[in-house]
């Protein structure tokens, strides 16, 4: 059992509603043991997020502790070091236990070095581990958001969840164009429709490699492996080229091996690879290893101990812009 603090990374493009989104959660039971980073420099402030808690109580520099038990605070320094001081500060029992993080960014961000950033900091990556990205889409401008900006499709193409928001202001046409738009771009992620930021938390937490409820991992949850895309996409998301795909590799591997393979794929390809995660049957480790990678960066794996399929299948997914699959397909293969 990974027994780091899981995080939850939202984001998503300006105005799709992830403030609105937040405020909804933090008022929610399930959140209580929850710690929020907020980035400041984001389209609403820290004051609108708890403007309904006139108890707030103020425990520490950039922090508040709300009334529903979440402990919130501004991102008012680097990244790591937010996440440095948090961690700290709850070891000395400074702030409250809390037993998961959910980091709110701004809607200009680009989710790779964020990630990135969450497990390349040697004591961030032995604190924390990325449960899930979970991505906002405004129902009624998303499509035009994913044509216009690259940061809106690079937050879609690595999202895990997806939340389509404002339907209550979309026709059922503009809704189903941009479902099927978002399925083709990332058809490995899940799909929710939301009204006013209201859904059961547990759609967005705990939704990544561990199971909350029996405490073992759900790597084929976790993997997504996309499926074949459907639907055509609007010439200017073909331009350009986000897509996943899927590489089955044959058994009788070694973690040794492959390690030094995965690394330089991801050397050759940094900039263009958004984001890489496997489930990998190794003869070299006690268990199946869960594999994951960011641009250059290829973390350390995590042991999957207790877990086993009835057929063990090696599979990698790669998500990326303008890759070049049948040369990726071929490196793996001569393994």
């Amino acid at each position: 059992m990974d027994k780091r603090i899981p995080v939850t990374l939202l984001t998503g493009f300006l105005g799709s509603g992830k403030t609105t989104l937040l405020n909804k959660l933090l008022q929610h039971p399930d959140m209580h043991d929850t710690a929020v980073v907020i980035n400041e420099l984001g389209e609403a402030g820290l004051d609108h997020i708890l403007a309904r808690t006139v108890e707030n109580q103020h425990i520490a520099d950039n922090m508040v502790l709300l009334e529903s038990g979440c402990l919130c605070c501004t991102l008012s320094n680097e990244m790591a070091d937010t996440l440095r001081d948090l961690f700290f500060k709850r070891a000395l029992q400074a702030i409250p236990q809390f037993q998961r993080l959910v980091i709110e960014t701004t809607g200009l961000a680009d989710p790779g070095p964020i990630m990135a950033n969450l497990l390349n900091e040697p004591v961030i990556g032995n604190t924390y581990r990325l449960d899930a990205v979970v991505v906002t889409v405004d129902s009624v401008y998303g499509l035009q958001h994913l044509e216009q900006h690259a940061e809106a499709r690079k937050q879609a193409a690595v999202a895990d969840v997806l939340l389509i928001s404002k339907v209550d202001l979309a026709t059922p046409q503009q809704l189903l164009a941009l479902s099927e738009a978002l399925t083709t771009l990332n058809p490995g992620a899940t799909q929710h429709r939301i009204t006013h930021g209201h859904i059961d938390p547990q759609a967005l937490i705990n939704v990544g490699l561990f199971d909350p409820e029996t405490r073992q991992a759900k790597p084929q949850r976790w993997l997504r492996a996309p499926a074949k895309p459907r639907g055509m996409l609007p010439t200017a998301l073909h331009d350009d080229d986000i897509r996943s795909f899927t590489v089955t590799l044959p058994t009788h591997l070694r973690w040794e091996t492959l390690q030094p393979v995965l690394q330089r794929l991801c050397d050759q390809f940094s900039e263009q690879l958004l984001r890489l995660k496997g489930i990998l049957h190794v003869e070299d480790a006690p268990a199946p290893l869960a594999v994951h990678a960011v641009h250059a960066t290829l973390y350390q794996p995590t042991l999957l101990e207790g877990w086993s399929e009835a057929e063990p299948m090696t599979r990698i997914v790669l998500i990326g812009k303008g890759l070049d699959e049948a040369l990726i397909r071929k490196q793996l293969m001569q393994i």
